[in-house]
Order: structure tokens, then sequence, then C-alpha cells
């Protein structure tokens, strides 16, 4: 990576560099969620599942999650797939998901994958870089009146 004065840096267009990294980032989590057949919108269903057991149905996680995902995500289509890899239970009476004992075991191996990614991203950047990083989008975020709150 190539080193260039403040002023150089400060006149670069910040949205051609969070474009760039948002691909860069979200092409790497989901390579390597990939390995596992999952996609994001898979990967958000366990972890709401696995954190909340018995409390989401298809109904109330679709909700929840609707608002993170690309335009067009069947989430009908992800809760059939999970529970035809029979890692997603769902109660017959009350609706709510659990997961499977191969549901938790498929959801920690894409952690340790999603860790993987974040590992490789975050080379080399002390946390509070990081953290002053996030700051400073959640600061620009917050100017034009956007949503600033951690998902």
């Amino acid at each position: 990576m190539i080193d260039y004065p403040d002023d150089v840096i400060a006149a670069q267009p910040m949205g051609y560099w969070t474009d760039q990294a948002a691909r860069a980032i979200i092409g790497a989590l989901r390579g390597q969620l990939a390995v596992e057949q999952l996609t994001q919108p898979h990967w958000w269903t366990l972890n709401h599942v696995s954190g909340f057991p018995g409390t989401w149905t298809r109904t109330t996680l679709t909700e929840r999650l609707t608002e993170f995902a690309d335009e067009g995500t069947d989430f009908g289509a992800v809760f059939d797939d999970l529970a035809g890899r029979g890692w997603l239970r769902v109660d017959e009476g009350a609706g709510a998901l659990t997961l499977t004992d191969d549901g938790e075991a498929g959801r920690r191996r894409a952690h340790e994958r999603n860790a993987q990614a974040h590992r490789q991203m975050r080379d080399g950047v002390p946390t509070a870089d990081y953290v002053a990083t996030v700051n400073v989008l959640r600061r620009m975020v917050a100017n034009l009146d956007g949503r600033t709150d951690l998902p």
C-alpha cells in the first residue's frame, strides 16, 4: 500500500472509498460463507435463532432482517433451505424457530469463517483506529440524517 500525504488523502472522495471497502469486506465475508454453501441471510438467520432460540418466527425474523438484506431477498427460501438441511426446526404450534445440533455446528463453522475474514480485514489496523473509523463513518451518516445505531 502506497502512503500519500495527508492533503492528498483529504481530497479523496469518501463515496468511492466506502464503496470499495464495502465491496471488499462483503465480498470476503460472502466468499467465506459460500464455502459452507451459505449466504449472508443464512448467516443472519443462524445467528438470530441461535441467540434467542424459540423466540423468532419466520414472520418476525423476516421483518427484523429485511432492512439489512439485498432487495428481493427471499427469506422464506432461506428458512426452507436451512430446514431442508436439517439445521432449522420450526415448532408446529407457535412457529418458533430453533437450530438443530447440525444447525449449531454449521453456525459455528460459519462463525469461524467470518472471524477469519475479519482478522484478514483488520490485519495491521489497531483497535483504536478501527473504532475511530467506525465512529467517523457514523458521524458522516448522522450528518446526512442516516441511521447511526448499531445493527
